[in-house]
């Protein structure tokens, strides 16, 4: 890549990592929080407040890439991250749980991820596109994983409302790094045709999509009950949770780091994302059955970082690759909405199902949704790598 292509793909993954970090960073805590708040027991209305943020992510995300085309991609980014920041400043400040909700509602309406992608697809050159969004996917991947490191400490330190006020600073320092970092971006050529009938009727982008929105659903889902399953099974209070997730998270990427390069580097994406796939359903697997000390918990998170960051690396680069190339925008448009519905059912369903029949049936219905990915994976084609230009 030239020396300007790197640049694009290091500022831009660091806009998608200081966002997502601000989102990600309340996974951990957000269940032993809410019961703080008025209506903060109701396992459902916790689950729809870590879910809303997902649910406008899916009305807003093909809207902003549209707007994208016809005003320019960063103005649409700037507008979408000031978004962000005022619901992350309402949800600091919601007294009660319906307050909580409507913050995370604002937040997820600032949906930028289809615009950041099409920027950098106008950045890049066709033989360096998909190392540049890999670049990307992989920082969601690495954000996740410090932000359950770190938010437990942050936690005991600041408290949820001091969280969501920081996750408002790093979106400001997000708008920064995009004006002042990002090159700049080429003048808009105005709305073109969205090519949508053929996106959506591509048998392949629409495995990888499903792929998407089942791994953000499993995610969402876990994190409705796993903070509370390490306090009550595990004896481990909410802020020495990073005494688990550091080791757990150090771990995970020595290994996916080799299983990374074996994917790209000697044409083993296929075997690499099943296997990934495959242990994302044992990892539920173990959490139903050996999920009652802290050992089994420990053990599972290990496993799911390393499966989840496979994933997060790899889907984004196979829909680069599968998309035709006048079709890339609309097809990380639909990705991206596909995985912001993933968010939203995720969390809304996990609590649902853990107020109703208890934490093991989330883990559960993520095992049988892992089983059905896995299957359908086993269908797919994966498209080889393009000769450099």
């Amino acid at each position: 890549m030239s020396p300007q292509e790197r640049r694009v793909g290091a500022s831009l993954a660091s806009i998608f990592g200081l966002r997502m970090l601000g989102l990600f960073l309340i996974l951990p805590v957000f269940a032993v929080y809410a019961p703080t708040l008025p209506g903060g027991n109701d396992l459902t209305l916790v689950g729809l407040a870590l879910g809303a943020y997902g649910l406008t992510q899916a009305v807003f995300q093909i809207p902003f890439g549209i707007a994208s085309d016809r005003w320019g991609r960063k103005p649409v980014i700037v507008f979408g991250l000031l978004l962000f920041v005022i619901g992350s400043f309402v949800a600091a400040w919601a007294p009660d749980m319906l307050w909580m909700i409507v913050g995370r509602v604002l937040q997820g309406a600032g949906a930028i991820s289809a615009a950041v992608t099409a920027l950098a697809a106008d950045l890049t050159r066709e033989e360096h596109r998909t190392k540049v969004m890999a670049m990307i996917g992989s920082s969601i991947g690495l954000v996740f994983a410090l932000s359950l490191v770190g938010a437990p400490l942050l936690y005991g330190w600041i408290g949820m409302e001091g969280l969501f006020v920081l996750t408002g600073v790093l979106a400001g320092l997000a708008i920064v790094v995009l004006l002042k970092v990002v090159p700049a971006a080429p003048r808009p050529a105005g709305h073109g045709r969205l090519p949508l009938r053929q996106v959506l009727a591509d048998r392949d982008l629409l495995k990888l999509n499903l792929g998407i929105g089942t791994l953000h659903m499993i995610q969402m889902a876990m994190f409705v009950v796993l903070p509370h399953a390490l306090i009550t099974h595990g004896g481990l209070p909410a802020p020495e949770h990073w005494k688990v997730y550091l080791p757990a998270v150090l771990v995970s990427f020595v290994i996916m780091v080799p299983a990374i390069i074996a994917a790209e580097k000697k044409d083993r994406m296929r075997p690499v994302f099943r296997a990934a796939i495959a242990l994302v359903a044992l990892v539920q697997f173990g959490l139903y059955f050996f999920g009652q000390g802290l050992a089994g918990l420990a053990l599972c998170l290990m496993l799911f970082f390393v499966a989840f960051n496979i994933l997060e690396a790899t889907l984004p680069s196979l829909v680069s690759r599968t998309a035709p190339p006048a079709a890339k925008g609309a097809a990380l448009g639909v990705y991206n909405t596909t995985q912001a519905i993933g968010l939203f059912v995720g969390g809304a369903a996990g609590g649902a199902l853990a107020q109703r029949f208890g934490d093991g049936a989330v883990f559960a219905a993520c095992a049988v949704l892992a089983v059905i990915w896995l299957l359908v994976a086993g269908t797919m084609n994966f498209p080889g790598r393009r000769p450099a230009a």
